[in-house]
């Protein structure tokens, strides 16, 4: 029975004789007492229930009283509510049907994971092979575009070397300096293909003639001479020197001025400047042994680590030019045309090939290569081809230009990519003056995109013509500081506004991890291998011929100075050597190429060497190499090549320390030909003034340290000074500021 419905229950009666009544039988099911309706010819009674029988129990006793009879006849089994038998078939046959769905995706998902695994291991064999045949290509062109420009650089003028003088000031005064930059780069004259003009000298240290006042030049040059005597007494120098670097507000700009300023000031004796070098370093040496040793020159903070900078330049500009110049030089060829194979950025720099992660274009820019016939009006040569991309702006395809008309030329002789219009001719009738920015440019989201090749449709072969402009537009300027809130050339900025407007086919336009272009870092750097390993091998040679005798000489001072204080770690030394030469020097020349040649260093050469400059870092570090997954790009690229660089490093210092030691006299020998081979490139005078200034400045405190001194008291130096100021005074600064 099914609780919650009614019950009729039939019982049967075995017949008797009692002749008892319906009224008399009391029958009950459970505790629920049962309606009798009838009997059927004393056979059987009908009993009914309407109630619910519902109860905890399966089975209830069906019970007959008749009189003080009692009897329990039957038990009633009562049957499961529908509920708790649909409810569990329900839930299994949910939880069977969520099995076979689970069990589909899961085999869907593994076979779909299974065919991407598969086909990430094909595409990244075919990655490799790409890298391997872009890397073989790469090289193969690169080498046979060096080869060509080997063969042109020894047929022409040549490497484009900066006169030693130029080298000096550029080195020795950078940006920092009072001296300021601005004031010497060599300056842009007119075009002459015919005859390379000479730049007129505008560095105040190179001009002949120093800028005073008639009627004050006899008493001022009389100064200028006893100051010079001046600064030639060791003990007067040495102490200037000390008094100035004790004054709070003598900062490192003013430091590395004065060394720089004493450096020419005394260019002519070598020989005096060297052994006040040594004093000076002796002092410096001290003051570092008593606290950390190992960070001696570290950095330029004092006059003597300027003046050692200065003393390197000088003393290794022949090895620079005669050894290093030419694998230098080819170098940054190699990077400026490898970089130059693929798209650039003409706003924001990057590119598609390059050695530094931050300036890599992380978009797949379909580019072509095209060959134009490009001829120069007026330049008495005949057309030549010029290899561009079709994604070139107007302005890049220029610098393209004038770099393949102008290569015999220093750069400071070429005319500026804005001085000159480039024309072409679309037919025998039909000319446009190319612009990157005209009316035909197109804009995209608010922003103006800069004209390229492939905007105005040039085909391959096409005829062009550049000319000298009459007079310079400058309603654009430079392309690159244009700003990217209104231009862009090839990729647009990934802010959230211009992600936002991005098209639906944009949007759906097949996309590829940024990290998957680093693969091109790893081919550039396989193509540039080979100069990059000429370059190093060269700086950490020596030549049979011409040993590096300045080096030998200062290297076996830092040995007698670590001996003479009881310092036996070899790395102590190792790091001083480093420190001194390659950290001072190399690298200042490796990150700058403009102080050693006439050239165009581009912010993305410049990102490109400072990688090749932490290389070279790396190489002469004597700490363990610690790179993992998340280290610097950078320093990952090269970290196999590193061990190999540092041998090559060690091997150097060794034969430098197994040279024959050099005598007192013949490095003054030797320090008195450098100074001969270049005498007069400077007005010392310019130098001494300005020298002058900072002794006016502290002159209080300086003459308070000579008279302090027994030597200098005894010598009346003081005295001399005070007399150099009192001829000085006619108003120095109002003429020579201009210094």
């Amino acid at each position: 029975h099914h609780p919650g419905e009614p019950l009729t229950l039939p019982i049967h009666k075995e017949p008797d004789m009692l002749g008892l009544k319906l009224e008399e039988y009391q029958i009950k099911i459970g505790l629920i007492s049962c309606e009798m309706n009838f009997i059927v010819v004393d056979k059987v009674i009908h009993c009914t229930v309407n109630e619910s029988l519902s109860t905890s129990e399966r089975t209830l006793p069906v019970t007959i009283q008749v009189g003080k009879y009692n009897q329990t006849i039957t038990m009633l089994h009562l049957a499961g509510s529908e509920t708790a038998i649909v409810a569990p078939t329900v839930t299994c046959s949910i939880l069977l049907l969520l099995s076979v769905v689970a069990l589909f995706v899961f085999c869907t998902k593994s076979r779909r994971a299974e065919r991407y695994w598969q086909k990430t291991l094909l595409q990244m064999e075919e990655m490799e092979s790409q890298i391997r045949e872009e890397i073989r290509k790469g090289f193969a062109e690169l080498q046979t575009d060096m080869t060509d420009l080997t063969k042109e650089l020894n047929r022409s003028q040549g490497i484009p070397f900066l006169e030693y003088k130029h080298f000096v000031t550029r080195t020795f005064f950078p940006k920092c300096s009072s001296l300021n930059e601005e004031k010497y780069i060599l300056p842009s004259q007119h075009f002459n293909f015919q005859v390379g003009c000479q730049a007129p000298e505008t560095h105040p240290l190179l001009l002949g003639e120093w800028n005073i006042p008639e009627d004050c030049r006899c008493n001022m040059e009389e100064g200028i001479s006893l100051f010079s005597t001046l600064l030639s007494n060791k003990h007067f120098l040495i102490s200037f020197v000390h008094t100035l670097e004790h004054q709070k507000d003598f900062a490192i700009r003013d430091r590395c001025n004065l060394a720089s300023l004493l450096t020419i000031a005394l260019h002519g004796k070598l020989e005096y400047y060297t052994g006040i070098m040594k004093d000076l370093l002796v002092d410096l040496i001290d003051a570092s042994a008593s606290k950390n040793p190992k960070l001696m020159l570290r950095r330029t903070e004092s006059v003597v680590e300027k003046m050692l900078t200065n003393w390197m330049s000088i003393c290794m500009y022949s090895d620079l030019r005669e050894t290093v110049g030419e694998p230098f030089f080819l170098l940054l060829c190699a990077i400026k045309q490898q970089i130059n194979k693929g798209s650039i950025d003409a706003i924001t720099g990057k590119a598609r090939y390059t050695l530094n992660e931050e300036w890599l274009l992380r978009e797949n820019i379909e580019a072509k290569p095209l060959n134009l016939n490009v001829s120069f009006q007026g330049c008495g040569m005949d057309s030549l081809s010029i290899r561009v991309m079709d994604t070139d702006t107007v302005c890049q395809v220029k610098e393209k230009i004038l770099e393949a008309f102008c290569k015999n030329l220093p750069y400071s002789q070429w005319p500026k990519a804005e001085e000159v219009d480039l024309e072409w001719f679309a037919s025998s009738t039909d000319s446009y003056i190319l612009r990157d920015l005209d009316n035909t440019s197109v804009a995209e989201y608010g922003r103006k995109k800069l004209n390229t090749l492939a905007h105005y449709k040039i085909p391959e072969g096409a005829s062009l013509a550049m000319s000298l402009k009459d007079q310079k537009d400058d309603t654009l300027g430079r392309v690159k500081d244009l700003d990217t809130e209104n231009y862009f050339h090839l990729v647009l900025p990934t802010d959230e506004l211009t992600e936002t407007r991005k098209s639906h086919r944009q949007n759906h336009r097949k996309k590829v991890l940024p990290e998957i272009y680093l693969t091109r870092l790893l081919s550039t750097k396989g193509t540039l291998q080979k100069f990059l390993d000429d370059l190093f091998t060269a700086i950490l040679s020596i030549r049979e011929e011409k040993p590096p005798l300045a080096i030998k000489y200062f290297f076996d001072f830092l040995e007698e100075q670590a001996e003479k204080r009881g310092i036996s770690d070899p790395d102590t030394l190792h790091i001083w050597k480093t420190n001194s030469l390659p950290l001072r020097f190399w690298v200042n020349i490796l990150k700058n190429p403009q102080f050693v040649f006439d050239i165009d260093k581009t912010d993305h050469m410049d990102a490109c060497l400072s990688v090749i400059a932490q290389v070279f870092i790396d190489a002469c570090s004597i700490s363990d190499l610690h790179l993992g997954k998340d280290s610097p790009t950078n320093k990952l690229l090269y970290a196999k090549e590193i061990p190999e660089y540092r041998k090559i490093v060690q091997r150097y210092y060794k034969q430098i320390q197994e040279m024959m030691p050099l005598s007192e006299q013949e490095m003054n020998a030797h320090l008195a030909e450098e100074s001969r081979k270049y005498r007069n490139e400077f007005n010392t005078n310019v130098a001494l003034a300005e020298i002058y200034k900072y002794a006016r400045k502290y002159r209080t405190p300086i003459v308070n340290a000579l008279e302090g001194n027994a030597t200098t008291r005894r010598m009346q130096l003081q005295h001399r000074l005070e007399q150099v100021i009192a001829l000085m005074e006619d108003n120095i600064f109002e003429f020579c500021s201009e210094a």
